[in-house]
């Protein structure tokens, strides 16, 4: 199995496994009370990130690793964790609303207001480079970036709403 394979066998498994807590975290929220919004673009944002692994494995899967770039996605995950640990069950990959729940301003959220999306938007840039694929960090940073335009409008007027 070469570097790549493995890189790609490992962000998988990590990407299912963040599924499964996040509609665990769902329910659980939603039988405390809580509500979704913006689920039309939520459709996108799974197509987006389906496709992106879908394209690196398809090209990058026999690549030469730039260990540059592996090296910063490493660190990207240890910053994915710390945003996952710091929100908990508030965690998802949806908009969920908890009414009367407060903003979340520990961890990484003393530094910044969207850390995660701050992470995605890295992370799917530096893995394609890591695997000599720049037109596909690009192009996948072009259109997670429409995404999230939609997505954090959405999110900060729900919250603005709720609180």
């Amino acid at each position: 199995m070469t570097l790549a394979t493995f890189v790609l066998v490992l962000v998988s498994i990590q990407r299912l496994g963040e599924l499964v807590l996040a509609r665990s975290n769902t329910q659980r929220l939603i039988k405390m009370g809580a509500y979704e919004v913006g689920a039309g673009h939520y459709p996108l944002i799974v197509a987006l990130h389906a496709t992106w692994i879908a394209t690196l494995w398809v090209f990058g899967r026999g690549a030469d690793v730039n260990l540059y770039w592996l090296f910063v996605f490493a660190m990207l995950q240890i910053m994915r964790v710390w945003v996952i640990a710091t929100l908990g069950i508030r965690w998802t990959t949806r908009i969920i609303i908890l009414p009367g729940a407060q903003a979340v301003t520990a961890g990484p959220f003393r530094l910044i207001r969207h850390p995660n999306y701050a992470v995605v938007i890295a992370e799917i840039a530096v893995l394609p480079l890591a695997l000599g694929l720049p037109y596909v960090a690009a192009v996948f940073s072009l259109l997670n970036a429409c995404i999230l335009t939609i997505r954090i409008r959405a999110e900060n007027k729900a919250f603005a709403v709720a609180n």
